[in-house]
């Protein structure tokens, strides 16, 4: 039967810049990784070098400093704050007793857990299996460590041992079916592209609290937890403005810094969803003093994804909590809220539509009264600003905003004055 004990866990981090501050912010970011991956982290060992040691990460001297760690704490991990080579993962593993990982794995690993479609789980595995393709080679023995807790989630350890053409198999197999969900997703696109509803898509650094958000003003309940990579698979819900008009407003996946390239491209499909939005929501936590590097990962991730021209909003969350020294960046639209505020969503949703409203016509039309279905279709398809019926001509006046290519267009244009 299997203990319920968090695993001991040693960190180790090489130093390559000067900047001490960025360095320790990715050392605590480790340490929020491994703890959502409920391990315990015993010791932390640093070393400032000009590169990465080629064959151990660390030099010499730090490896037997490792060595006497290991059996000081009795750690069964210990996790490199880097994507590590095959060799070196290989000869790290001579050196020591305990399961040797990286912050690649680790990552793959809080993913794994974290999947809840079917989508999810199998870009998981892609990822995973793509990663640990190349650090098969040789690693015989050592594979039976493999079993257990961090890292090895997804592929289990017999999928693992088996050759690598079942490995390149499944990778087809895989790709295959994702294919398959891509296409339908498409077409789902496509229906909602002719329907021509405003999209919305809420992007930032994992646990800036997009999904507390989301859940507060979307129509919605989207897992929601003070965790690393709470929310895995998009989510997409009606979100009324306060004018009644309804947007849809899809959460994504919250970005980090050094994602690893696997999960780049396998998370890529999901994240076209952002693509299709009109208005990007970049959540940022204005409580966590490294925000500036978050929104730079966030940013340069977007551009990866060629989606940098979207038009933007940023929103700087947790402002009860705000960092003393904060200064919010002055490349987009910002505004500051805390999720938890009413009043807050309240005024985040008044920016929200006026923003919406820029991206639309204004129109003044004169509705005959025995028309209810377009009058209908202009109460939840457009923006009202205004709607008096005139009794002496029995017509409805109307003003608002509309989308262009909206359905809709034709009969306002039939109708205005």
């Amino acid at each position: 039967m299997k203990k319920e004990r968090k695993e001991k866990v040693i960190l180790v981090g090489c130093q390559l810049e000067e900047d001490d501050l960025r360095f320790q912010y990715s050392l605590t970011e480790l340490e929020e990784l491994t703890e959502t991956a409920q391990g315990q982290v015993v010791n932390v060992i640093t070393q400032k070098r000009d590169r990465v040691h080629p064959s151990t990460y660390i030099g010499k001297g730090k490896v037997e400093e490792l060595i006497l760690l290991e059996e000081q704490f009795e750690p069964d991990i210990i996790i490199f704050n880097d994507e590590l080579s095959p060799s070196q993962i290989r000869n790290l593993s001579k050196e020591v007793n305990a399961k040797v990982i990286d912050r690649t794995q680790l990552i793959l690993d809080i993913f794994a857990g974290r999947a809840r479609s079917r989508e999810g789980k199998l870009q998981v595995e892609l990822a995973q299996l793509q990663y640990l393709l190349p650090r098969l080679i040789g690693q015989g023995a050592s594979l039976s460590r493999l079993g257990g807790g961090i890292g090895t989630r997804g592929p289990g350890e017999t999928k693992l041992e088996s050759d690598r053409r079942h490995i390149h198999r499944r990778i087809d197999e895989i790709k295959k079916h994702l294919q398959i969900i891509v296409d339908h997703r498409e077409r789902y696109r496509e229906r909602r592209k002719r329907n021509k509803a405003f999209q919305i898509a809420l992007v930032g650094y994992t646990n800036a609290g997009k999904s507390t958000l989301f859940n507060r003003i979307s129509m919605a309940e989207s897992y929601e937890e003070n965790q690393l990579f709470a929310t895995l698979d998009p989510m997409t819900r009606k979100m009324p403005l306060p004018s009644g008009y309804q947007t849809l407003l899809t959460d994504t996946v919250g970005f980090i810094q050094d994602l690893p390239t696997t999960l780049v491209a396998a998370f890529r499909s999901t994240l076209e969803e952002v693509k299709e939005a009109d208005l990007l929501l970049h959540i940022v936590d204005s409580s966590n003093p490294d925000y500036i590097q978050h929104e730079k990962t966030v940013q340069s991730l977007l551009t990866e994804l060629n989606m940098e021209g979207l038009p933007q909003l940023t929103v700087y969350n947790k402002m009860d909590a705000m960092v003393p020294d904060f200064v919010p960046s002055g490349e987009s639209d910002t505004i500051q809220i805390s999720a938890l505020n009413e009043e807050d969503r309240g005024k985040l949703l008044m920016k929200i539509e006026g923003i919406v409203k820029k991206h639309m016509i204004q129109y003044h039309v004169f509705i005959p009264a025995d028309e209810g279905k377009l009058l209908s279709q202009l109460k939840n398809d457009t923006i009202l600003t205004k709607l008096d019926f005139l009794e002496e001509r029995t017509v409805y006046e109307l003003t608002g905003f509309y989308l262009e290519d909206h359905p809709v267009a034709g009969s306002i244009k039939k109708y205005q004055r």
